[in-house]
């Protein structure tokens, strides 16, 4: 993924209105994120933990949307797997939804995916970022192929919010 600005990622969102993606925290580090092993750029709000926000690049534009987390799942025990990366975490892993673009989105329907907590997924596939013990399963896909699957699966997920 390309280096986006804050002002290329306020315009980007499709799924809230210009007002809020003025108001909303993007992060102050952008020069120092790892753009070249990005799919797609996740974060948490720091003011409000349960809203993120990821933007990620859809047909050669930056498109951005703002989620709703259902919390850190950090109390459960179990293991809970990303839809976007496949990577599995005990208690790393939230619903996230977000709101459709449009009068869809004005009525109040909504798209939800669980996802890493972090939205780390690109660091997690490239074995940047570790999740501990038994994260990723083992598979006979090669590195290029796990990022294919999950952008494949972080565009289908923009398909239905945009939909």
């Amino acid at each position: 993924m390309k280096p986006l600005t804050e002002q290329e990622i306020r315009t980007a969102f499709v799924n809230c209105t210009k007002g809020e993606a003025r108001r909303l925290s993007v992060p102050r580090d952008l020069a120092e994120r790892p753009w070249e092993d990005l799919d797609f750029l996740g974060w948490r709000d720091p003011q409000a933990p349960d809203r993120a926000y990821l933007v990620t690049e859809l047909d050669g534009r930056p498109v951005a949307l703002a989620l709703r987390s259902s919390g850190s799942a950090s109390w459960q025990t179990r293991l809970s797997m990303c839809s976007m990366c496949l990577t599995t975490h005990s208690g790393g892993v939230s619903l996230m939804v977000a709101a459709r673009a449009g009068k869809a989105g004005q009525q109040g329907n909504t798209v939800g995916a669980y996802m890493c907590d972090d939205l780390a997924c690109s660091l997690y596939v490239r074995g940047k970022k570790d999740a501990g013990v038994g994260a990723r399963l083992h598979e006979t896909l090669t590195l290029e192929e796990k990022i294919q699957r999950t952008v494949a699966n972080l565009t289908a997920f923009l398909a239905k919010v945009t939909g």
